[in-house]
């Protein structure tokens, strides 16, 4: 009489057990799932996960009705800070000194600008522009009206005088609407973490 190979046998039917990590961090215990939206292992955990929902629903609708009262104003003042503070970290790494004055900086303290060639009053525009702006001191910023002219000198032999000349040439208006200025913010402070984190 022939026999049956163990390894002719049929495969089992039993279905396979589904398990799920546990929602909360704290947890993360594996259990089986009476359901796609079970997500806890059992009513502690399942306590504890809808207390934080709760605190995370309330935070980001706060966040959107703060957003909502925000002037556009408040929107601009946000993103230029975003993006200063990328312009002194990017001109710090590179050892660039004072783009009128040609001086070290010093980063010490909090003697140094975001310096604009083409200031904010005249062009807008070129608030947010990688070109436009640099490391500049606060004595030539703020006292020298910007040292234009030494201004000038540096940003040519830091730039090149064709991308000098396309900022003077510059004159396309440009409206930031609320959204861009979020988008712009949120960018910058992106960029800011990755130059941090490279510096580390």
């Amino acid at each position: 009489m022939l026999t049956r190979s163990p390894m002719s046998r049929k495969p089992s039917t039993e279905p396979k057990r589904r398990t799920r990590k546990c929602a909360v961090k704290a947890c993360r215990a594996e259990f089986e799932p009476r359901s796609m939206t079970h997500k806890c292992c059992g009513a502690p955990c399942a306590a504890d996960f809808a207390m934080s929902e709760r605190v995370r629903k309330e935070r980001s609708e706060r966040q959107e009705g703060l957003r909502k009262l925000k002037r556009r104003a408040d929107h601009i003042a946000e993103a230029q800070t975003a993006f200063n503070a990328w312009i002194r970290m990017r001109d710090q790494l590179a050892g660039q000194p004072c783009i009128s004055s040609g001086k070290p900086l010093d980063w010490s303290g909090n003697s140094v600008d975001a310096g604009h060639y083409r200031s904010r009053g005249s062009a807008p525009h070129l608030r947010f522009n990688e070109d436009n702006v640099h490391a500049q001191s606060k004595q030539e910023n703020r006292y020298h009206s910007g040292n234009a002219v030494d201004y000038r000198i540096g940003l040519i032999a830091r730039i090149g005088i064709e991308r000098v000349e396309a900022l003077e040439c510059d004159n396309d208006p440009t409206t930031f609407s609320v959204e861009c200025l979020i988008e712009i913010k949120t960018h910058y402070r992106a960029k800011l973490r990755a130059l941090t984190k490279e510096s580390t």
